[in-house]
Formats: C-alpha cells, structure tokens, sequence
C-alpha cells in the first residue's frame, strides 16, 4: 500500500483527490494539511511515501515545506502538483527536492500513475516542465548561484546583507533561530562562501539589495 499525503489550501481539492484515491486499491490518503506549516509537521509524524504538494499556499509556501520535508523525511518523495509552471517555482522546488512535477489539469488517473512512479523511485515531469529544465541544460548556461537559493533563502540572504544577526533575522520573518541557523548553512553552501560577511560582500557585489 503506498501512503499519501495531500498538502493544499483548497478544502475542495483535497477532497477531490482523496474521493478518487480513495478508489485505488493500492493508494491510501493517511492525512492532508492545508498549509506548508501543518504539511512540515504532519510528515513528519506520518511519515508518507508520498506527499502532493501545492506550490501557492498562505504561509509557508509549497517550495520551503517540499525543502523542510526532504531535509526531515529524506525517504519521502514529494509530488508537486500545482497550476504554475513559471521559471520562479519549477527551478526553486526542484532544486528544493521535488520529484515530480505535475499541474493540476491533469486526469485523476495521472496523478495516481505519478504517485505509483514516485514509489518506485521513477520521477514524473509535467511535459512542459520537462521542456524547460532541457532547455535550459541544452543552454549550457549556469545559474548564478543565488539563483539556487529557495525564495525563503533569498530573504535570509538580503537580511544578512544589511547586517542582521541571526535572532534579528529570526524575529524579522517570525521563524525560528534554529531554522535561520539552518538557512544560512544553506545559502553559504549554494554561494560557496565560507562566512556571512562573504555572503554580504556576496550581496553588494552582485546587487542583490
């Protein structure tokens, strides 16, 4: 039986999903959330094999809670199923740790094939998808590395531009110092820096503010 876990704001949707996978013999829905808060939380006491994430949610959005749950539940592969394809979301929550990508036009019958795939550890890309993360390998041009950064990371990344500490960061965007703490391990590891006070020089010298 592959466990899911549905993370949407929209009461709507998720009883959609769940009245269709509830029809799958080998599918069952053991929790839904509908913030990226609740999503964080739920899966790690649930532990899935499978969760389908929104990407727009009030709150946490869906590209930090698909981070937040991969560094948590590593073993868990989150399926992204939204209705933007636009560069800001796909690049950020596949670098976040998305396996699959799917938009919400598509069939009951695909989300339940993806969410079978997922659990076989085969990825499913929403076509479109697909196409721009080729194209932009055929390119051959990097990123910058900011670019990597979740738009969480980007916040934390100007914040210590302007000098803040990690409890004045952690106040500004109401989260937690541990959280910050783990942020900045981040944003240092993506910029190849070794300090803050390279990330900040990182920041003036590319204009980031």
């Amino acid at each position: 039986m592959i466990r899911v876990m549905l993370v949407d704001d929209h009461e709507m949707v998720r009883m959609g999903l769940a009245a269709y996978l509830s029809t799958e013999d080998d599918i069952e829905v053991m929790g839904e959330a509908s913030s990226g808060e609740e999503g964080v939380q739920l899966a790690k006491e649930l532990q899935p094999d499978v969760v389908l994430m929104d990407l727009v949610m009030e709150g946490m959005g869906g590209i930090e809670a698909t981070r937040r749950i991969r560094e948590e539940c590593p073993a868990v592969k989150v399926i992204v199923l939204t209705s933007f394809i636009d560069d800001e979301k796909v690049y950020p929550v596949i670098e976040a740790g998305a396996f699959s990508y799917l938009l919400k036009t598509s069939r009951a019958s695909e989300i339940a094939r993806a969410i079978r795939s997922a659990a076989a550890g085969e990825p499913v890309l929403e076509s479109r998808v697909a196409s721009k993360i080729m194209a932009r390998f055929r390119s051959g041009q990097e990123a910058a590395p900011h670019e990597q950064l979740t738009p969480r990371e980007l916040e934390v990344l100007l914040l210590i531009g302007q000098g803040k500490s990690n409890q004045e960061i952690a106040d500004e965007l109401i989260i937690g110092i541990k959280t910050v703490k783990t942020h900045v391990s981040n944003i240092l590891s993506k910029l190849g820096v070794e300090d803050r006070t390279q990330a900040a020089i990182y920041v003036h010298t590319n204009n980031l503010q």
